[in-house]
């Protein structure tokens, strides 16, 4: 198994795992982030954290991990 194929089944383990928790992590980031930038960027950070979202829940192939 090569570097990146390891990579990706830890991530994957992680997701699986802890999903609920990135998820929150990733509400709280871009909270954060469209605090700072005074809402000037709202819904380009809503997107984002959408897409990394259903791209972390993909990596198993199912969409069952991050809400």
């Amino acid at each position: 198994m090569g570097f990146l194929d390891d990579a990706k089944s830890k991530l994957t383990k992680a997701v699986d795992d802890h999903g609920g928790q990135i998820a929150s992590g990733l509400d709280k980031a871009g909270q954060l982030v469209d605090k700072k930038t005074k809402g000037k960027y709202t819904d380009k950070i809503h997107t984002g954290i959408g897409k990394a979202k259903d791209g972390l829940d993909k990596l198993d192939g199912k969409n069952d991990d991050i809400a």
